[in-house]
């Protein structure tokens, strides 16, 4: 489909020019006018917002605020080569398929596949970079005339249906597939074949610029090539962004023709990243565990005691760490692993120490303070965990970790007149934002009752219920 896995392109930007201060490279991103009215950015907004929510219903999204936030700083990294606004939101789909997708207003998403399969964060750049060249270069927008009479929500429905029959039995996805549906997807695939040529080209410029190595693109495209043999009924990123050996034989051309980027052949901090998505996303095994703990290797002992967590055995797992502690590394991995050990066994002055100084160190580390507002709701602070929480929901509002956390903080707090208005009202973004509209919507009027008695809390959420009504009323 054009431009992305089954994606619908954001329209909100141009590529940037700036020099790249590592060599005497000059760029050419092509000029696609002055950007996107007010009113069409808003319009986009609220699409990738209604699609984020969707996602969240719809499809296993990986929550896991280490993992994301480590993906989210390579691809903001790239980001910041062009003049894209913030974007929505970066997901990770708990799905064993080499596939990425973007969607209008901002909302970029990576399968754990895509992550798992890959070698280095050079070759996961590429494929950030290829996405958000197609959004720089607002593909979706270009090719509106190729479906005249559909809405963007309509299209985004169909985004939408395709990724969630992509997981579904063989007879299932063929039915969503069908008609009208199939007709566009056919279409949208056969018009986006330049399209995945330029994206290629702008976002090897951009991982380029961005410091990665523009040969890991060409790397993983065939990576995604040799996939192919195990392609399922619905599109994966092969099928969707076509690799012909002619786009292959490009994109070494196109590097080769850059200055020499130093490989990166020991990424430690990948091989972390890759082994916990492994173990999150069940793609690996005891047995595989074992054997990279028995190589001593560091990556593999924090995903084995990740994985002994996730079994519940948290003797094995504590004997894991201290061999991944060997190491001398204080990763913060190791510090949130630590912390999920002592709560799992209640031991919540263990759990304090572990986790406090580290979130003081790394007041921006969203995942650590999320792990100490956790503790201190266990150990009886709730206004000091709300506190840490609210800094980052004031940055991003549609975290759903964030506003969890804020619901069981609120219902930890002593009994008091607004009490019951708090617990609902975090109870109902949690609800939102997980993609449950009508049911936040009850959730928002339940703690509006609650709190008829204070004026200031009864007008905000007045004003929150009257936004999540109006944004209901979109449907794809």
């Amino acid at each position: 489909m054009l431009a992305c896995s089954l994606s619908l392109c954001m329209v909100t930007g141009h590529g940037s020019t700036h020099d790249f201060n590592q060599a005497n490279v000059q760029f050419s991103v092509p000029d696609i006018g002055t950007g996107v009215g007010l009113l069409d950015q808003q319009k986009e907004k609220m699409i990738g917002e209604k699609v984020y929510r969707e996602v969240h219903k719809k499809m296993p999204v990986l929550q896991n605020p280490w993992l994301e936030d480590q993906l989210l700083s390579v691809f903001s990294h790239i980001l910041s080569q062009t003049q894209l606004q913030q974007p929505i939101g970066l997901l990770v789909i708990n799905d064993p398929q080499i596939n990425a997708f973007a969607v209008p207003g901002g909302l970029f998403a990576l399968n754990a596949g895509l992550i798992n399969s890959a070698r280095n964060m050079d070759e996961v750049a590429g494929v950030m970079a290829h996405e958000i060249a197609h959004v720089t270069q607002r593909h979706y927008s270009r090719s509106q005339d190729a479906f005249k009479g559909q809405g963007l929500l309509a299209l985004a429905g169909i985004l939408v249906g395709a990724l969630v029959a992509s997981q579904a039995d063989g007879d299932v996805g063929a039915a969503v597939m069908m008609g009208s549906q199939a007709a566009l997807l056919d279409k949208q695939l056969t018009y986006s074949r330049n399209q995945e040529r330029e994206a290629d080209r702008i976002g090897m410029q951009y991982m380029y610029r961005s410091g990665y190595n523009p040969h890991s693109m060409a790397d993983f495209f065939e990576v995604m090539h040799r996939s192919s043999s195990q392609l399922s009924f619905l599109p994966d990123f092969w099928f969707t962004h076509p690799l012909t050996t002619e786009r292959m034989s490009e994109a070494r051309l196109r590097a080769n023709q850059l200055p020499a980027v130093k490989r990166n052949l020991n990424d430690q901090d990948f091989e972390v990243i890759k082994w916990y998505s492994r173990v999150l996303s069940r793609q690996t095994d005891a047995e595989q565990l074992v054997l990279m703990d028995q190589r001593n290797n560091f990556a593999g002992q924090l995903a084995l005691t990740a994985y002994q967590i996730q079994q519940g055995d948290f003797q094995a797992a504590q004997i894991s760490l201290d061999r991944a502690k060997k190491h001398n590394q204080m990763h913060p991995l190791q510090v949130l692993l630590q912390t999920d050990i002592y709560l799992a066994q209640n031991q919540l002055d263990q759990a304090l120490r572990s986790v406090a100084s580290a979130a003081r160190i790394m007041p921006e580390n969203r995942a650590l303070n999320y792990k100490y507002a956790e503790v201190l709701i266990r150990a009886q602070q709730p206004d000091q965990a709300k506190a840490l929480v609210q800094r980052f929901l004031n940055a991003n509002s549609r975290d759903v970790n964030g506003w969890r956390l804020m619901q069981v903080a609120a219902n930890a707090e002593p009994d008091s007149a607004i009490k019951a208005a708090n617990v609902l009202r975090y109870r109902a973004e949690v609800e939102y934002w997980s993609g449950y509209e009508e049911t936040a919507i009850k959730s928002l009027l339940h703690a509006q009752r609650s709190a008829k008695n204070n004026q200031s809390l009864s007008s905000t959420i007045r004003q929150r219920l009257k936004q999540m009504q109006q944004e209901h009323q979109y449907k794809i």
